[in-house]
């Protein structure tokens, strides 16, 4: 049996969902963009195009929610699946567009680079328990008009692995488009095998930008999945209680699965946030509080009432360094996420309210993650009965170390963490350097590095990724890209 954890009774699922839908039809959404303004009021919704405002209706909620897919799957760059959204499967990716990296040999935060990127990529590639990548840095040594693209471009140049990305303007969406009909080929192609998850964040209190809603209507339009990345504050940008929060969040999701879905009846979505609670002490947005995982948890339960795939910005942490509290907060997050049946489950690595990546982090989250997928196996007998043969076997020779019985269970029943994990006894540990769980993990990092296999993408499409990468960027008056590591 999987174990599973649930916050929200059915009762309370369709309050929530019903006081979300009449705010959606009373208070209506700030809606910046008339394109989608025009397109909702030729649906129905009362449009006011001076003050970029519309108030939905209950028919359009309703078909909208009918239209969107209960489930997709994702693949990598040479089109095999690696990601089924459906039911209470569960995926981890990192988490995404952090401004800073934690430099694990100053043990200072910084900027980014493009060799920290890159670094970045070829980690996530070789670790087992991290189904997809993200643009999860914003290098500081390109123009940032083409920050956006530029992360795409690296992540399909040096990692296999299906991508969660976006774009903080209209333009990127262009060229990001097509460096994914470059590896894909046909539009056609990129539709029946996605190759990205595109955030797309409305603003609290229920609010669209232009770029937002377009990177929405651009999406649905080339049936590339969207996550919508709803953010309320408990206490701040949204109501104190996390029931208030809950119906503001769902509203503000249902807003974006409508601009969706008329644009594009059953273009794929995911139900997705980055809430949190608001700390008044501090005046800081905690990841790692415990009331935002519940909160997380709970707007799944109502996405997943609704038919819908799920995601959530959950399993990271607010530390500024790699230390107990980064462990604490993100394995806690991810063992409510999986037990929650979250389908994208978006953090690990990142420290410093979603500002900050560690590759040290990343690797110890990657042992998080293999714990987690053995937990929600839950326990399944193996030839566990007759019990009588096994104890037998055991008072006769004092062990079960080499009976049938573990050598065939043993490999299936224990996960056996990487060696980011320390379980040696105290003197062995010492006889290897008594290693710091920080110094562990670096080692693993440069391992990894090491280990590092180029990606399998054809060399014509990777030349063709750079041809559109340079094109982009002397759009922007960058005539030359840092150069790139091998």
């Amino acid at each position: 049996m999987r174990p599973v954890v649930k916050f929200l009774d059915k009762n309370l699922i369709e309050q929530i969902i019903s006081e979300a839908a009449g705010t959606l039809c009373t208070l209506g959404v700030e809606l910046h963009n008339k394109e989608v303004l025009s397109i909702l009021s030729d649906h129905g919704a009362k449009v006011d195009m001076d003050k970029f405002h519309v108030n939905f209706t209950e028919e359009i909620i309703e078909k909208a929610l009918k239209t969107a897919p209960g489930s997709f799957k994702l693949y990598d760059v040479n089109g095999n699946e690696t990601h089924d959204f459906s039911g209470n499967n569960v995926y981890f990716t990192p988490g995404s567009a952090a401004l800073h990296i934690l430099d694990y040999r100053t043990k200072q935060i910084r900027k980014p680079s493009t060799t920290d990127y890159i670094n970045f990529t070829k980690v996530v590639s070789r670790l087992e328990y991290i189904a997809s990548q993200s643009t999860a840095l914003i290098p500081a040594d390109v123009h940032e008009k083409i920050s956006d693209s530029y992360r795409l471009f690296l992540s399909l140049l040096y990692c296999e692995k299906p991508v969660v990305t976006g774009t903080f303007t209209i333009e990127s969406f262009a060229v990001m488009k097509d460096f994914q009909l470059a590896v894909r080929g046909t539009e056609k192609a990129l539709k029946e095998k996605p190759l990205t998850v595109f955030s797309c964040c409305p603003t609290s209190p229920l609010k669209w930008s232009d770029i937002t809603s377009q990177n929405v209507v651009d999406c649905a339009r080339y049936s590339i999945p969207v996550e919508f990345v709803a953010m309320p504050l408990s206490g701040f940008m949204a109501p104190v209680t996390l029931t208030g929060t809950l119906i503001q969040h769902t509203a503000e999701t249902l807003s974006g699965i409508v601009i969706s879905q008329l644009i594009n009846p059953g273009a794929p979505i995911l139900y997705g946030g980055s809430p949190a609670i608001f700390d008044v002490r501090y005046e800081t947005t905690p990841m790692g509080a415990v009331e935002t995982m519940m909160i997380d948890c709970a707007y799944s339960e109502i996405g997943k009432y609704l038919g819908l795939p799920t995601q959530a910005y959950i399993s990271l942490s607010d530390a500024k360094q790699l230390d107990a509290q980064a462990g604490l907060e993100s394995g806690i997050g991810a063992i409510l996420a999986a037990l929650s049946g979250i389908n994208n489950i978006s953090g690990p690595g990142m420290l410093d309210f979603e500002s900050c990546q560690s590759l040290e982090k990343l690797v110890l989250d990657n042992e998080i993650c293999g714990m987690t997928f053995r937990l929600i196996e839950g326990i399944t007998p193996k030839e566990d009965f007759p019990a009588l043969p096994i104890f037998q076997e055991l008072l006769k020779e004092q062990h079960l170390l080499i009976s049938k019985h573990s050598r065939r269970y043993l490999k299936e029943e224990h996960f056996f963490p990487g060696p980011v994990i320390d379980r040696a006894n105290r003197s062995r540990w010492k006889e290897e350097g008594a290693l710091t769980l920080e110094e562990r993990a670096h080692r693993n990092v440069e391992k990894l590095l090491k280990d590092y296999v180029p990606s399998g993408l054809h060399g014509e499409i990777k030349n063709e990724l750079i041809k559109l990468m340079d094109k982009e960027a002397r759009r922007y008056g960058q005539d030359s890209l840092p150069e790139r590591l091998q």
